[in-house]
């Protein structure tokens, strides 16, 4: 494992992109940075830090496999997530849909999944994680966010942590590479944040209901069951919590 350590870029997750683009680099080379200034979140959203409190890195993954089991990377960096936060001892862990990991209502970390396909096939896998560990205010165009700090009341050395997660990350994406999609998939289900708990949602069409969030669809898209019996699947962005 190769990492590579910056000061200050505009994303982990560009810039080791570019690298498995125009160089011959190593499978798992990571690429950490003490500071985004255009960090990446999902569908074009921004992820905001405060630099030098938290962590942000990408990791290259150059493994070959089907377009549709790109829904098992995510879930198994989720879980990997959740193993090195239930580690640290913080409470109220769940996994939010697709892949924000929560303490209670507020969100820790959250994973962007960048992929290169060739043919029927995706060849390259760029995994950005961001994690609030030091940061003790946030902005007021963030949600409801704390950090590893605010949940245990320590601060903490980035540099070990990093040492920490890594092989917690390899070892979910062995289990993905081995094909145990059923075990990750089950264990995912059951981390879900607000699992089978009747909540208001509202979707892109402005339109409000009710329903339970059940677990995934084959696509790795949300289900809900409403009030009325049917369940119905949102993609990215399709949904959210009214």
């Amino acid at each position: 494992m190769k990492i590579i350590k910056l000061d200050t870029i505009n994303s982990t997750n560009s810039y080791l992109r570019e690298m498995a683009i125009h160089q011959d680099i190593d499978n798992f080379t990571v690429v950490t940075a003490n500071h985004q200034s255009e960090g990446k979140g999902q569908i074009d959203k921004k992820w905001i830090t405060e630099p030098n409190k938290n962590l942000t890195f990408s990791i290259l993954l150059k493994e070959k496999y089907q377009i549709p089991n790109k829904k098992y990377i995510n879930i198994a960096v989720s879980l990997a997530l959740h193993d090195w936060f239930t580690q640290k001892k913080v409470k109220n862990l769940s996994i939010k849909w697709p892949n924000d990991i929560m303490a209670g209502s507020n969100k820790l970390s959250g994973i962007l999944i960048e992929t290169m396909i060739r043919g029927s096939k995706i060849y390259h896998t760029v995994i950005g994680i961001g994690i609030n560990v030091n940061q003790q205010q946030f902005s007021t165009e963030i949600k409801s966010a704390s950090s590893l700090s605010l949940e245990t009341n320590k601060t903490y050395n980035l540099d070990l942590l990093l040492l920490e997660i890594l092989p917690m990350i390899q070892h979910r994406i062995q289990a993905f590479l081995s094909g145990e999609f059923k075990e990750l998939e089950e264990a995912y289900s059951k981390l879900l944040y607000r699992k089978d708990i009747p909540s208001d949602f509202l979707d892109n069409q402005g339109n409000q209901f009710v329903g339970s969030i059940t677990g995934i669809s084959e696509d790795g898209n949300l289900l809900i069951s409403t009030e009325n019996g049917s369940v119905r699947e949102f993609g990215i962005k399709e949904v959210a919590f009214a």
